[in-house]
């Protein structure tokens, strides 16, 4: 039975995953309604998780009405303007930090075109800034202290005397490094534009469009919401710290850290609402907004999916796992990027594995080394970000081969998740 069930998840996945967008969250809710019938138990919906996007994300659509998200872009292109030639190492870092502060990789979709374009006008392939930029804008998550995934990790390994800090510091420090050496290898990947037949062929028939500069003037307000959205982040970091038994300042909590960050980020909504002047109607209408909410469908639909299937199963699972995973643990990320690669979601592969691998004995060592494989949102070439760069590179260097799986976001994905994997292993055993 547990094979038919694990088929229903799959082929669920699958025609979501096809159709593309929100409906993998669709597809996860046939997949629970197949199981029922198979006399299935649903499982717990990640609520949490959903509640802290939906905080998250209203915050950073105040601040991107308020002008906070342009104020960042603005900065981010003249960083990369004033060092053109070193786009391939800037770029990833610019989408690396903004995700890290937003907590959503889809802070990226405002930097991309600048990306292309920059390196258009220097004459560097952009399929290489552009795929390692997308690709660190989806790793950073697992780093950022605000994101839905690394919440609701912090929240199984604090029982097992990993507190908040520790576990954001070993997380940053190795998928930062390993965003910074595979942007070194990135420079590298692919013949040189001028020799691209592909982009030569585009040049000749006039598809290449030259853009210049163009500075928008910036709202009145911007970089106040930008230090309101920074102070709140300050202040989840400082509470969160403080209820560490590590830390010990606040022993008896009234608020536990999930709804602190609730709270702290409605309440940074409301202050930029009202110390920025902007219209409150026009925060549900903000891109960030409406992928937020795409991104809660998502979670709930595929997250309660994994879930049901889990807590269906999880006595075969730990019967068969636990021996292979106690004596080969880095197998545990080998398993979270097959997981992402299908769920789409770093919260979601967070929510539907890590309470089972913990469950096995897993490590929290192995478990937090492995967690930046949750990122393999890159493999299937569907994903958003990735499509947006891909779209915006009218040289054509950034293209999916026939093959589907022969892009250019293969090589940077794979090789800085297998070095924040080892990063995370090595840092994890010299702190812990």
């Amino acid at each position: 039975m547990i094979w038919l069930e694990l088929a229903i998840v799959l082929l669920s996945i699958f025609i979501g995953a096809r159709i593309g967008g929100v409906a993998i969250g669709f597809a996860g809710g046939i997949g629970v309604l197949a199981l029922a019938c198979l006399g299935v138990q649903p499982g717990h919906i990640p609520w949490d998780v959903i509640l802290i996007i939906m905080a998250v994300i209203s915050a950073i659509a105040a601040m991107q009405v308020a002008g906070g998200m342009d104020y960042l872009v603005n900065r981010a292109e003249r960083l990369l303007r004033r060092h053109p030639k070193h786009i391939t190492i800037l770029a990833p870092l610019v989408t690396y930090f903004m995700t890290l502060l937003a907590g959503t990789g889809h802070t990226a979709f405002s930097t991309l075109p600048v990306i292309a374009q920059v390196a258009k006008e220097q004459g560097v392939r952009p399929s290489r800034p552009l795929s390692i930029a997308v690709i660190a804008s989806q790793i950073a998550i697992t780093a950022s202290p605000v994101s839905a995934a690394m919440v609701y990790f912090s929240s199984l390994l604090e029982p097992k005397g990993v507190d908040y800090i520790t576990l954001v510091f070993i997380c940053f420090c190795s998928t930062l490094t390993a965003v910074f050496l595979t942007s070194l290898v990135t420079q590298f990947l692919g013949c040189e534009l001028k020799d691209d037949p592909v982009y030569q062929e585009r040049l000749a028939r006039g598809e290449v469009a030259q853009r210049q500069q163009q500075n928008a003037p910036e709202q009145p307000f911007a970089l106040r919401s930008l230090l309101i959205f920074c102070g709140a982040i300050g202040l989840i970091m400082f509470y969160a710290t403080a209820l560490s038994p590590v830390v010990g300042l606040i022993t008896e909590p009234v608020l536990s850290r999930d709804h602190a960050i609730i709270a702290i980020m409605l309440s940074a909504a409301l202050l930029i609402t009202w110390r920025c002047k902007i219209d409150a109607d026009k925060i549900s209408s903000a891109a960030t907004f409406k992928s937020g909410m795409c991104a809660c469908i998502c979670v709930m639909g595929v997250a309660w999916l994994g879930a049901t299937f889990v807590e269906a199963n999880i006595e075969h699972i730990q019967s068969s796992a636990s021996l292979l995973l106690n004596q080969y643990p880095w197998m545990l990320a080998i398993a979270l990027f097959f997981a992402a690669m299908l769920l789409y979601s770093q919260a979601a592969t967070t929510k539907a594995l890590m309470p089972a691998a913990l469950a096995l004995g897993v490590s929290p060592v192995a478990a937090i080394a492995s967690f930046a494989a949750v990122s393999a949102l890159f493999v299937l070439p569907t994903y958003p970000t990735l499509l947006a760069a891909v779209e915006m590179d009218d040289t054509g260097s950034t293209r999916i081969g026939k093959a589907v799986f022969n892009h250019p976001f293969m090589i940077p994905g794979l090789l800085t998740t297998g070095l924040a994997v080892g990063f995370g292993f090595i840092l994890g055993h010299l702190v812990l």
